[in-house]
């Protein structure tokens, strides 16, 4: 298990199950419960937040491993990792502890972090490829059988509501 100051818990799921729609409305839920929540997205595609022909990027591709753009409303640092792969732990160390209550990491699916998994049959993946010793809940909209909390994945109000009990139980 990872071991960092701010609790972590994973989305997981085979592409197109709805992580990131599902995401979209559990952030603003928990942040109206009162819990900050930062977030990890892995994507398997070569991806840039910066634009072709503004400074930042053609100085961050003249050479800068670091890039750091910043206005009033926030920031963002650009890190070139030519030679690595990303590093869950490595990502975590920047966020800051005093913004955020909560990381929720979308992603990274083999990674020894607590997990709810999500689930459907019409993705035609089987459950045993998500289900391992880390995934603490399974949410899905089918009638399944587990020794594991079953959520109702069409429900985020109590998939909110079982990860605030979640991070009450990790105080």
């Amino acid at each position: 298990m990872i071991n960092n100051s701010i609790p972590l818990l994973g989305i997981t799921a085979y592409s197109g199950t709805g992580k990131t729609t599902l995401l979209k409305k559990l952030i603003p839920l928990l942040s109206s419960m009162g819990i900050r929540c930062g977030l990890i997205k892995h994507s398997h595609h070569n991806m840039d937040i910066d634009i072709p022909g503004k400074d930042s990027y053609e100085l961050r591709k003249a050479g800068a491993m670091q890039t750091i753009v910043a206005c009033d409303q926030r920031w963002a640092l650009m890190t070139e990792t030519p030679e690595s792969t990303v590093n869950l732990i490595d990502l975590i160390n920047k966020f800051d502890p005093t913004l955020i209550d909560l990381v929720l990491v979308e992603g990274f699916k083999h990674e020894p972090i607590d997990k709810i998994a999500l689930f459907r049959t019409e993705v035609g993946k089987p459950l045993a490829g998500l289900i391992d010793q880390h995934v603490i809940a399974l949410a899905t909209d089918e009638n399944i059988e587990l020794t594991i909390p079953i959520l109702d994945i069409n429900n985020p109000n109590s998939i909110a509501e079982f990860i605030v009990g979640w991070l009450e139980d990790k105080k």
